[in-house]
């Protein structure tokens, strides 16, 4: 599989001369398409900065990040700003939806600023709320959806435009745990049906016991990685606790 996302050496300093923080030090990991991956830590130890700075959110220090072959970390402000458009999907805890619209609208108007035309709009917003089991509620306001229905529309905002690389920030932390498997099992769904990318940063285990592969940050370099390959997800759910034994808390609270 290609190289998604490159992640060279990233720093992340904060403060001044007198007073320095360090959120990162020296992060180095690959994504390739098609992986589903988590990042988890513990409240502080950087995970949180990271997706930032590969969002293009924030901007690392030192050290170089390729997406699909392009280094943001030399784009211009401009440049940058369009390829977040046309390259990057988000996924936020909160959905970010905009009440005056449908969800049908919610979805089409990252194609819409794209300019894309009607057919292809129409077409694609079917395509992804067909894999999310969203269709019946296309036409709905985000006031008259449940909690998961709103985070399923948001995840289909977020891929509808094929983006090279999708970003969730703690997307099942507003949900209950019926609606946060669901969720779980659209995200795996999206990998499967649609190559999606995705990098994920959670604070729960359970939602980690989903991806493909898991980094742990801590203290702001890259403690330990797992990859999931033949367990089963209660088997991967395991070995995930036992490393976060080693961050040193449980699965409630690593933040």
């Amino acid at each position: 599989m290609p190289i998604i996302l490159q992640a060279a050496n990233i720093e992340k300093v904060y403060g001044n001369k007198i007073n320095l923080t360090k959120a990162l030090r020296g992060v180095s990991f690959e994504v390739e398409a098609g992986e589903f991956v988590g990042i988890m830590g513990a409240s502080g130890s950087g995970k949180t900065t990271l997706l930032n700075c590969i969002s293009t959110i924030d901007t690392a220090t030192a050290g170089q990040i390729l997406i699909g072959g392009r280094d943001i970390t030399a784009m211009s402000r401009k440049s940058l700003s369009r390829f977040r458009r046309e390259s990057l999907g988000f996924i936020f805890q909160d959905f970010n939806l905009l009440d005056t619209l449908t969800a049908y609208e919610n979805i089409a108007l990252a194609l819409t600023i794209l300019k894309r035309p009607a057919k292809e709009i129409d077409a694609r917003v079917k395509k992804v709320a067909a894999v999310l089991d969203i269709v019946e509620i296309l036409p709905k306001y985000p006031y008259q959806m449940s909690g998961g229905q709103r985070q399923r529309v948001a995840s289909a905002r977020a891929i509808v435009t094929n983006p090279s690389l999708v970003l969730a920030d703690e997307p099942t932390g507003a949900l209950d745990s019926k609606s946060a498997k669901a969720l779980l099992e659209s995200f795996r769904q999206l990998v499967r049906q649609q190559n999606a990318t995705i990098l994920m940063v959670t604070h729960d285990a359970f939602a980690a016991s989903h991806c493909s592969r898991i980094l742990f940050i801590r203290d702001g370099r890259l403690f330990h990685q797992l990859a999931r390959v033949e367990e089963t997800r209660k088997q991967f759910f395991d070995k995930i606790i036992e490393v976060v034994s080693l961050l040193g808390g449980d699965g409630d609270d690593i933040g």
